[in-house]
């Protein structure tokens, strides 16, 4: 799904390679299209997220393991 607005009144939407002239259509399918652009931006958001905590894990894991290095292991 694409919401391309090159201004308010020709705003349109693309969905399934269909396009549709978002000011034309029913209020209740305006506000499924505003919550499919929410329900985007927090996918959008939690990726990002979850990138930093694995960039946080990783390093971590590094400091972990320079740690580690000067300590025997059991086995």
């Amino acid at each position: 799904m694409s919401n391309s607005t090159s201004n308010e009144r020709d705003a349109v939407l693309t969905f399934e390679d269909k396009k549709y002239d978002l000011k034309k259509l029913p209020k209740e399918v305006q506000e499924l299209v505003k919550g499919m652009q929410v329900a985007d931006a927090q996918l959008r958001m939690h990726e990002d997220t979850l990138k930093v905590l694995a960039v946080g894990r990783q390093h971590l894991a590094m400091q972990l393991k320079a740690k580690l290095e000067t300590i025997n292991p059991i086995n």
